[in-house]
């Protein structure tokens, strides 16, 4: 099983590869880094978040949001604002020029990624759903703990990626 397990554990590396170039190569396409458009996305239709919900519902590292944030807040695309009861928190939301990015880029982006799973209907698109689902729960660091299941997807990854040899 353990071989069999690799070659599929592979062929979703090589998936994921290849849905990571194209899509890096179309956000880039349309003026972005890949990072800049996880956070234009994220913050797109929303009133804003804190720095650490931003950091939360992105795959990007907290050292490299910092960056992020400073080259796409320097092209106005948004703003990051100390709040009042909680000085240590920052605010950010997209400005208007960035609400319109969003609005461009976003749906252009997502037209382009559903084109190439067009070959897939919904069924397929359900089962696919159940199964990475399940491939994502074998590598939950599987802990009952409160403190594990109130963490989000990307910081129990990095939780287990630091267990592993």
């Amino acid at each position: 099983m353990t071989l069999r397990a690799l070659k599929t554990i592979r062929r979703l590396t090589t998936a994921y590869q290849a849905f990571a170039a194209y899509s890096a190569a179309q956000v880039r396409a349309l003026g972005l880094t890949p990072p800049q458009f996880d956070v234009l996305a994220t913050l797109g239709n929303q009133p804003g978040m804190t720095c650490r919900e931003l950091g939360e519902r992105t795959l990007i590292t907290k050292g490299t949001l910092t960056g992020v944030l400073d080259r796409m807040e320097s092209r106005g695309l948004l703003t990051r604002e100390s709040l009042a009861h909680d000085r240590r928190s920052v605010f950010v939301s997209l400005t208007p020029t960035g609400e319109r990015l969003f609005s461009k880029v976003f749906p252009a982006h997502a037209r382009q990624l559903g084109d190439r799973m067009g070959g897939f209907d919904a069924r397929d698109l359900d089962r696919l759903d159940d199964l990475l689902e399940r491939v994502a729960a074998g590598f939950d660091p599987g802990t009952d703990s409160e403190e594990t299941s109130a963490t989000s997807p990307k910081t129990r990854m990095i939780a287990a990626a630091r267990r592993s040899p």
